[in-house]
């Protein structure tokens, strides 16, 4: 039995690396502890308890995970430490060997985090017998933690599905989060409809591979995505990424004619190559991708298309190299997140000869940097002079005001004319020139 007046009057600190995803997590984990009496602690206090949610997406997120624990240990001594998340499933004996480190949490046992720390914190233990960490092989991670959540943010981000079962040759993350599962719909619309009734007016569908979604009555994402649309009170959704190959005809139809679903699509390429394609072990080809963009196009030709890109994975020769970014230059998208590959123990990119060098993968990135911006200039460029909606976010007193369009574009309101009644409203504004930096349109509020 969980003892919750233990809780009571304690702080906490939350610290999370990676995706969306586990942004979602870690502000669920935020919301089961603050129902049980547990205050976020200020930023120069020391907490009770600090949670690190890990990622190990590459060698630089281990590295930085391993970081953050010290220094949280380090600036809140005696404070009950737990890690989870997926550094935690893939390292959890490493991560529990460091000091000031109380309780490890794999991907099945995270789901139950109140229970794990209430037994090894509230129930007596010594201090020297919290040691420990908890978690299970990868064909044993069955649970689905539900997410719907939005922390300090003004989005609410709903996990969908959780998992992966594409063992594409970089990647850890199916080892780290187990094959795909997803909770029913009827749940996820419970939750969309808890959300509307606190005031969110955005959510982002997340998850580690969405597309993927499918219930026990045979219900695929198409489905889900129908169902959350009629939902009443939801003034938008977005789609925080999807695989092209279940990026169906279908779905891009439906949100084109949706009455919530935003014209905005995150879809990852990883390359523009058929060969490095292959050798990734990615389920298309460029002839597949290109076609769901220019489909995307015709459809909504204001939409805004985000792509992922990695550059010198295993075999990513120089010609390889070449043709993706030409690939990708005659591509009608907005924007790239250009990532470099990094070495994953026990993947089987491994196995595969040619190696590119560190400088070499620089120097591909900055060229696929600049293609990005050239192409998300271009993109803000055409929407000067309109009007659009705008959902504006909570700004510190006297600071810009940020929101986005629904194509994402990201804005800016002058401090001047910024209002806190207008946190999390949708206001409809005109869009003007570039901010000082070029990160954003400025706007002015259309009365």
């Amino acid at each position: 039995m969980i003892d919750s007046s233990a809780f009571q009057g304690r702080t906490a600190k939350y610290y999370t690396l990676g995706c969306k995803l586990n942004f979602s997590e870690t502000s669920t984990f935020g919301q089961m502890l603050a129902e049980m009496g547990v205050r976020t602690a200020n930023k120069d206090e020391k907490a009770d308890i600090c949670l690190i949610n890990t990622c190990s997406v590459t060698e630089v997120a281990d590295t930085k995970c391993r970081q953050i624990i010290r220094r949280m240990v380090r600036e809140n001594p005696g404070s009950f430490v737990i890690v989870t998340g997926c550094y935690a499933q893939l390292e959890s004996e490493k991560v529990s060997a460091i000091e000031g480190v109380d309780l490890v949490l794999g991907s099945n046992e995270k789901a139950n985090l109140i229970q794990y720390l209430n037994e090894t914190w509230t129930e007596g233990k010594k201090k020297e017998d919290q040691h420990r960490h908890y978690s299970v092989s990868t064909k044993d991670i069955k649970t689905f933690a539900p997410s719907c959540s939005k922390g300090n943010r003004t989005r609410y981000f709903l996990k969908v599905q959780d998992g992966c079962d594409y063992f594409c040759t970089y990647c850890t993350i199916p080892f780290a989060r187990g094959f795909s599962r997803n909770p029913s719909i009827e749940s996820l619309v419970g939750q969309v409809r808890q959300a509307v009734a606190d005031g969110g007016k955005e959510i982002v569908l997340t998850g580690v591979n969405i597309g993927e979604f499918v219930t026990d009555k045979g219900e695929r994402f198409i489905d889900l995505v129908k169902a959350l649309d009629a939902v009443e009170g939801v003034a938008r959704y977005r789609i925080s990424s999807i695989e092209p190959n279940l990026l169906t005809d279908e779905l891009i139809d439906f949100c084109a004619k949706s009455r919530a679903f935003m014209p905005h699509f995150h879809i990852p390429l990883q390359s523009g190559s058929d060969e490095v394609l292959k050798l990734m072990h990615r389920r298309y080809d460029t002839a597949l991708f290109a076609h769901k963009v220019k489909k995307i196009k015709e459809k909504i030709p204001h939409a805004f298309i985000g792509v992922d890109v990695m550059v010198g994975s295993r075999g990513e020769l120089s010609e390889y190299f070449e043709a993706c970014y030409e690939f990708i230059r005659e591509l009608d998208i907005t924007q790239l997140h250009v990532f470099s590959y990094s070495e994953r123990p026990g993947t089987q990119a491994l196995k595969i000869p040619y190696v590119v060098d560190e400088k070499e993968k620089r120097v591909r990135s900055k060229r696929l940097l600049e293609l990005s911006d050239e192409k998300t200039l271009r993109f803000y460029e055409a929407h000067v002079g309109q009007e659009a909606e705008v959902l504006f976010e909570k700004a510190t007193r006297g600071k810009v005001m940020h929101g986005f369009t629904a194509n994402y574009i990201r804005v800016e309101l002058p401090a001047s004319a910024s209002k806190e009644e207008y946190d999390n409203q949708l206001m409809k504004v005109k869009l003007l020139g570039f901010n000082h930096n070029k990160t954003a349109l400025k706007v002015e509020i259309i009365a």
